[in-house]
């Protein structure tokens, strides 16, 4: 694996194996399979954007005052202006975790110390670091309750941020509560992989009202397009998507799990809290198993790449009971 690559490049995939886009079953990619319908009024785009609406949506649907949240052209634009705008030079990073904030770092002559989540969570941190945590985390999908590491953190004056981009599968608590008395906290939300939009690029980065007010005055004033906005600000309140999406997630993430962990070719499937799986091969290696998938046109998220993890790891999203019978069938292909 390339060392930054991630899942979901559809269009290469299938040029590799001469087939159609529309043929490939994307496993790698953790964007909800269920997908918003959605009409485009007639947006003016012969004005500058106005982001009015899609702020009190967004402070109404994260419950903190609009003057806490800042909108940015998705969750890696969120994660590269915190790296830039935040000047602490050593960051601790509790890997793995989103390679983004990795790349982002070292781009930003940043110190880097990597904490192995799965053996080091108790590892102490130097006073005055920054301090990055996926929750759900990433490849696993596991969310941790983070009282005590925070504790911690907060006794070490640590800058923290928290990346809440899968919390939605989850319906786990998020860390806005903390806001009320550390101010040194910054919460990510990407809201392209539950409300299956990667092409429309929105992340939220929610803090402080000083510490927004700070990164506005270093950010360009239009961000995403009115078009971005616009649906934004329509499918957050669109709450039966919401019920659809986790009824519909809940059951083919059982199917898949039984699948799984059914399969020889699996030695074990992490718990997860999210719309994804992280499993562990069982004599077989991640590039030889996406081979044994190839005659059926299904992409998986060879996890190699990803700190403290090996060429024995693979990512499998959660997809439609369709795509995941194939998968099935799959599992069973001939080695090409």
């Amino acid at each position: 694996m390339i060392e930054f690559a991630h899942g979901g490049d559809i269009k290469a995939f299938a040029k590799a194996i001469n087939c159609e886009e529309k043929q490939i079953i994307d496993l790698s990619s953790n964007i909800n399979f269920i997908k918003p319908k959605f009409k485009l009024n007639q947006t003016d785009i012969s004005t500058y954007p106005n982001y009015d609406n899609l702020y009190c949506v967004l402070s109404k649907h994260f419950s903190v005052d609009k003057e806490k949240l800042e909108v940015y052209n998705g969750g890696s634009s969120a994660i590269f202006s915190l790296m830039r705008n935040i000047k602490t030079k050593r960051c601790y990073i509790y890997s793995p975790a989103y390679l983004e904030y990795k790349k982002s770092a070292i781009l930003h002559s940043k110190e880097l110390i990597l904490i192995d989540r799965f053996k080091n969570m108790d590892t102490v941190i130097e006073k005055d670091s920054l301090v990055v945590f996926v929750n759900p985390s990433t490849p696993d999908g596991r969310y941790y309750d983070i009282e005590k590491l925070f504790e911690m953190w907060t006794r070490k004056n640590a800058t923290i941020i928290i990346d809440e981009s899968f919390l939605e599968f989850s319906q786990k608590e998020s860390t806005i509560k903390y806001l009320k008395n550390y101010d040194k906290l910054y919460i990510l939300k990407s809201l392209t992989k539950f409300y299956s939009c990667a092409g429309v690029r929105l992340g939220v980065v929610i803090s402080s009202e000083e510490n927004i007010k700070n990164l506005k005055s270093l950010e360009p004033l239009w961000k995403i397009s009115a078009f971005d906005s616009e649906f934004i600000s329509h499918i957050l309140q669109n709450k039966k998507f919401k019920q659809k999406t986790l009824h519909k997630n809940q059951k083919a993430k059982e199917y898949l799990k039984k699948i799984l962990e059914k399969s020889p070719l699996i030695d074990k499937v992490f718990e997860s809290d999210a719309n994804f799986f992280l499993v562990k091969l069982s004599n077989i290696s991640a590039q030889e198993f996406a081979q044994k998938l190839i005659c059926h046109k299904i992409m998986v998220r060879d996890c190699s790449n990803f700190d403290f993890l090996d060429n024995s790891y693979v990512r499998i999203a959660v997809k439609s009971k369709k795509d995941l019978k194939v998968l099935k069938k799959g599992l069973k292909c001939p080695k090409n």
